[in-house]
């Protein structure tokens, strides 16, 4: 192997190693603009939501899986940008016989020098049903603002983001451009104070835009409801970004509260917001006892922590399914880059964490996942009266057990 090629890898690995910083980015927002006018939309009703909350006597079994599978909206999926040109995954309602496929292939988001020595032909695409710049459908659906990690991007966690967009809501994914893998792989200098900027820039790209007649999204978006979501270090995003008066709630995965903003006047005041913690037992990265759970413990209430066993840091991602299930080293390794590999064992460790055993598969996490989220969303937006499926009596329920604790 050429020393340009182990130099390549090296920062490859070196990527892998930031996925475990969870900081917050913190910066002013910043003034945005839409760019995309292809997409058509129906007008809005005022009709009942698609869906009834279910009873509040279901059998644990029963309501352990009610969100689990896909909700009755097809899925539209378009791509906005910011005015600083960073782009917008925005997966949103679509109308009724709605069809198609949209993915993203993983290869996109890594520089082109070091994409050429992944000679492999395993997968490194991910596959959804989705019509892209399908219509939306009728009515106006709640915001859910969804903030990735570092060594991520904006498609990372597609398997929940599209989801939830199935369930009625319209989910926004800013590009964290100074901590995406194109920018940690070419070795650009993260500059922290700018996710912030981008989640809630995002926020006002789809507020703005609600007014226009000229948006794609026109008077689709029901201001008064939005929440966020982050991963890893997105985590500290959204908990900087929900003291915004406009955020009514936050989902921490794979992350926590404690010591992840920038700023010392924010690092000694947590929002007092509703929050949910959602950890992987196995996270070697960002630790559900070390960290998520003493978060947790410190946010006002109310919050919500659950532990999935058998699960790791990137079981919330879409990275697992890549590699024939072992995320972006089975990619390297399948291109015959496993001796190389043998030099960094802490670094591949990082790459791998939650892909490989003892970790369970991730087929098995993300029925966990996507009930857990859209199931407490809708009880914040008010879709269902009480939470469905949130409590200690699912805790069993599933093919990786969960520990779940509440406070008020």
């Amino acid at each position: 192997m050429s020393m340009r090629h182990c130099m390549l890898i090296s920062s490859l690995l070196a990527a892998i190693a930031l996925s475990a910083c969870g900081e917050n980015d913190s910066a002013s927002t910043a003034s945005v603009a839409p760019t995309t006018e292809s997409l058509t939309t129906e007008a809005p009703t005022n009709a009942a939501p698609a869906t009834e909350a279910p009873a509040a006597t279901l059998d644990p079994a029963v309501e352990a899986m009610m969100y689990t599978a896909a909700g009755p909206y097809p899925v539209g999926v378009t791509t906005l940008e910011l005015a600083a040109g960073n782009e917008v995954e925005v997966w949103y309602p679509a109308v009724e016989g709605t069809m198609g496929t949209d993915s993203y292939d993983m290869r996109d988001f890594i520089p082109e020098a070091v994409v050429a020595i992944l000679t492999s032909n395993v997968p490194v695409v991910y596959e959804y049903e989705a019509g892209r710049d399908a219509k939306v459908a009728n009515g106006a659906f709640p915001v859910v603002l969804f903030s990735h990690g570092a060594f991520g991007f904006r498609f990372q966690s597609t398997f929940l983001t599209s989801h939830l967009a199935s369930w009625g809501m319209i989910v926004a994914a800013p590009e964290h451009r100074s901590r995406n893998l194109i920018s940690l792989l070419s070795r650009v200098a993260e500059d922290r104070n700018l996710a912030d900027g981008d989640l809630l820039g995002a926020l006002d790209l789809l507020f703005n835009g609600s007014s226009s007649p000229t948006s794609p999204l026109s008077q689709h978006i029901d201001t008064s409801r939005v929440a966020a979501v982050g991963h890893s270090a997105g985590g500290g995003t959204i908990l900087s970004a929900a003291f915004d008066d406009r955020i009514d709630g936050y989902i921490s995965l794979a992350s926590g509260a404690l010591g992840m903003t920038s700023e010392p006047s924010t690092a000694r005041t947590l929002p007092d917001k509703p929050s949910f913690f959602i950890a992987g037992a196995l996270d070697a990265i960002i630790s559900a006892e070390e960290s998520t759970r003493p978060s947790f413990e410190a946010v006002p209430g109310p919050s919500r922590l659950w532990i999935i066993d058998e699960m790791g840091h990137n079981g919330f991602t879409d990275f697992c399914t890549f590699g024939n299930g072992t995320g972006i080293i089975g990619v390297a390794i399948a291109s015959g880059l496993e001796s190389f590999l043998e030099g960094f064992g802490p670094l591949r460790a990082l790459g791998e964490d939650g892909c490989i055993p003892p970790a369970g598969p991730v087929e098995f996490g993300f029925p966990i996942i996507k009930h857990a989220v859209t199931a407490q969303l809708r009880f914040w937006f008010g879709d269902d009266a009480t939470p469905v499926g949130l409590d200690s009596s699912v805790s069993d329920q599933y093919e990786l057990a969960v520990s779940i604790d509440s406070k008020d």
